[in-house]
């Protein structure tokens, strides 16, 4: 929210996102005194006030915008940032709400992560790859030398398989590195429909896939295969934590597509973006690693790799795009939001 202000409290200029906080026309703003849309206004006059004397150049706080009259809600609480401009008698304002910074920063911390990731992702799979060859190559070797004895030779063969998996695991690794990232106009729906068979072809029975979809979201631009993987990856750890629900005979996943407006993503604002979540009904996320499940080698199930949500968040960053994670007791949602435009 961006809004040029004089010191005696006239609003030269309020954007459409102030508004839209207020639910008010910008005639019907700009015509009041703009402090008196916060509650304890003293201190942010002031402040204006100090900075269009250049007192300072800029300066920072945090205010409440109060609700509009017949409105519901708390008081926002936003942080401040008040600019100098050219003209001496007016100063820029720019207000963010308090969720939203928070927001921000854990998006920032998220993208981070991502590159951390693929960064220790890559190198960790090099530093295996070569050795690994030479274990299986010498294994091979032995085997041939000790071919006239079976036991010695069943010993060779539980280091050949064992060595192939291994590099079964490096593939895994490094596949999303080594396959270029292929643009096309996607619709999402196919991509949960497709996800959605190969989810009910594993687990028949027991578990039923709900779909709330918005059919008027466009098609987004992206790559159909990376899409499908990283929902899939989300939607197949949800089926294997509701084992016991399977068995019950009440799992439940559900597909849900939405719009969303006005999306900060990246420091980027889109004007439209899907929000597509996967919410099961599961045990929930144990405590222990629910801030670390999109780390690699992180799984929260015997035998499981640790790198579907790693992948999955990989494949989804390549689109702009964010998941995010709230998970408790017979609840676990992740939210795919992607800018659409």
């Amino acid at each position: 929210m961006v809004a040029i202000v004089q010191p005696q409290g006239r609003c030269l200029f309020a954007n459409a996102a102030f508004e839209n906080v207020l639910g008010l026309s910008r005639r019907h703003v700009l015509k009041r005194d703009w402090f008196e849309w916060f509650v304890d206004a003293e201190v942010l006059r002031d402040t204006v006030a100090a900075v269009a004397r250049n007192e300072f150049s800029t300066s920072r706080l945090d205010a409440e915008i109060k609700r509009p009259i017949g409105a519901s809600g708390e008081p926002l609480q936003v942080h401040v940032i008040v600019n100098q401009m050219e003209r001496s008698d007016a100063t820029l304002v720019e207000l963010i709400e308090v969720g939203q910074q928070t927001r921000l920063d854990r998006e920032e911390r998220t993208l981070d992560q991502v590159q951390a990731n693929k960064e220790l992702i890559r190198n960790l799979a090099h530093e295996i790859k070569n050795p690994l060859g030479g274990i299986r190559g010498a294994a091979q070797l032995l085997e041939m030398e000790v071919a006239a004895s079976k036991g010695l030779t069943e010993y060779t063969q539980v280091i050949i398989r064992e060595a192939d998996r291994l590099q079964a695991l490096v593939d895994r690794l490094l596949a999303p590195h080594r396959r270029p990232h292929v643009a096309s106009d996607v619709n999402i729906h196919e991509v949960c429909e497709r996800v959605r068979s190969l989810i009910v072809a594993e687990f028949p029975r027991g578990l039923a896939i709900e779909r709330d979809y918005d059919t008027s979201i466009p098609d987004i631009r992206g790559d159909r295969e990376q899409l499908i993987q990283a929902v899939l990856n989300i939607a197949h750890n949800a089926a294997q934590a509701l084992a016991e629900r399977i068995a019950r005979g009440d799992a439940r996943i559900m597909l849900r597509t939405r719009i969303a407006r006005q999306v900060t993503l990246g420091k980027q604002r889109f004007r439209l973006a899907l929000e597509l979540h996967i919410e099961d009904n599961g045990p929930g996320i144990p405590e222990s690693i629910r801030d670390r499940v999109f780390y690699p080698l992180v799984s929260g199930r015997d035998g499981g790799s640790g790198l579907g949500l790693t992948l999955a968040q990989t494949f989804v960053a390549q689109h702009q795009g964010t998941i995010e994670c709230e998970s408790e007791a017979g609840r676990t949602l992740f939210k795919i939001t992607m800018p659409l435009a």
